[in-house]
C-alpha cells in the first residue's frame, strides 16, 4: 500500500468514527464505551498477532520501546479518549472533533522542544494555520 492510500484510509476511519461515538454517547457511558472498545480492539489485535505469528516477538521488543508504547497508550488511548468522549457528550461533534484534532500543534511544539526538530518557515506556517483553525472553529 502506498502512503497516500494509508493516509486516506486513516482519514476516512477517523472521520467516520466520531459519528458512531456521538451516537453511542447519546445513551452510553463514556467509560463503559471505552472499556468495550478496548476489549474489542484487544481481541482483534490478539487474533492478528496469533494469525501473523508475531505473538512471540512481543517478548523480544526492547524494554524502552515497550515502555514508550505503554505510556503512549495510556495518554492517547485511555486518558485522551476518555476526555474526548466526555467532551463529545456535552458539545456538538462538529465543534469537538476539529478542536480535538489540533493535537499536531502540541506535537509540533514538543518535537521542537524535546526532540530537537528544527523550526522551519514551513513548520512555523503550519503552526500558525493550526492556531487560525482553532480560532475559526470556536
Amino acid at each position: 500500500m502506498t502512503t497516500a492510500l494509508l493516509l486516506a484510509l486513516t482519514i476516512l476511519c477517523w472521520g467516520i468514527a466520531p459519528i458512531f461515538d456521538k451516537a453511542a454517547l447519546r445513551r452510553g457511558d463514556p467509560f463503559l464505551g471505552m472499556a468495550l472498545r478496548g476489549v474489542i480492539i484487544g481481541i482483534c489485535m490478539l487474533a492478528v498477532l496469533l494469525l501473523s505469528g508475531k505473538a512471540k516477538e512481543i517478548a523480544l521488543m526492547p524494554k524502552q520501546s515497550a515502555l514508550f508504547f505503554s505510556i503512549s497508550g495510556i495518554l492517547a488511548g485511555l486518558i485522551g479518549v476518555l476526555t474526548y468522549f466526555k467532551a463529545l457528550q456535552y458539545a456538538p461533534t462538529s465543534k469537538i472533533v476539529p478542536l480535538a484534532a489540533t493535537y499536531p500543534l502540541v506535537t509540533a511544539l514538543l518535537s521542537i522542544l524535546f526532540l530537537g526538530e528544527s523550526l522551519t518557515a514551513l513548520r512555523f506556517l503550519g503552526i500558525v494555520l493550526i492556531i487560525a483553525g482553532i480560532w475559526l472553529v470556536k
